[in-house]
């Protein structure tokens, strides 16, 4: 049932949305040149790697040993905007069609993590990543590494169909308000290094 809604309403997202990715993507190549999208390796269903789409949000910059600038000095104007109403996430509607990910899940985070977590922390990966998920509407990037990793556990455990929905509409607040965009120190959220206290 799950992957029947997945693929029902991202297809009527795509449809509905399709002039409106159009529009960005054109905003996107005139204010951040090419490539339009951001394209990145992520670990999804059981630690299996895929590719993730996002609208890319920020400049190539990098300082003079050839290695990428801070976000804060790549973010431009633009892509914080594209940010704060979670425009760069509509891609991500390929992947939930691919089938790489789900509409609500735990949000897939760099490869690099995978080796750091703690037993207890890689079980969001025995579920879909998510475009959306239970810490993202309960904290997003203003909560620590130790709290989301908790809700995505959480997630796991008491997932159904009903929590689902709730969680869409929760991110459609969520996005109109545009909350919990950066962390405290942050216009993204901070490495996570695998010294939380679980």
């Amino acid at each position: 049932m799950k992957r029947f809604f997945d693929i029902v309403i991202s297809s009527l997202c795509v449809f509905i949305f399709a002039p409106l990715l159009l529009v960005l993507s054109i905003f996107i190549r005139i204010n951040l040149g090419a490539p339009i999208f951001f394209v990145q390796k992520r670990p999804g269903l059981n630690g299996k790697i895929f590719k993730m789409f996002k609208f890319r949000t920020m400049l190539d910059s990098v300082d003079k040993h050839g290695e990428p600038l801070p976000d804060a000095q790549r973010l431009t104007p633009f892509g914080s905007f594209l940010r704060k109403a979670s425009l760069d996430e509509l891609p991500g509607l390929f992947n939930v069609l691919k089938g790489d990910m789900s509409l609500v899940g735990p949000r897939p985070l760099l490869i690099e993590y995978l080796p750091l977590y703690s037993s207890q922390q890689a079980r969001r990966h025995n579920v879909k990543p998510g475009i959306t998920g239970w810490a993202q509407v309960n904290g997003r990037n203003a909560i620590s590494w130790e709290e989301k990793f908790n809700l995505d556990v959480w997630y796991v455990e008491n997932q159904s169909f009903w929590l689902d929905i709730k969680i869409l509409f929760m991110t459609v607040g969520k996005v109109i308000k545009k909350s919990d965009i950066s962390s405290a120190s942050s216009v993204t959220m901070e490495k996570f290094t695998g010294d939380t206290n679980e």
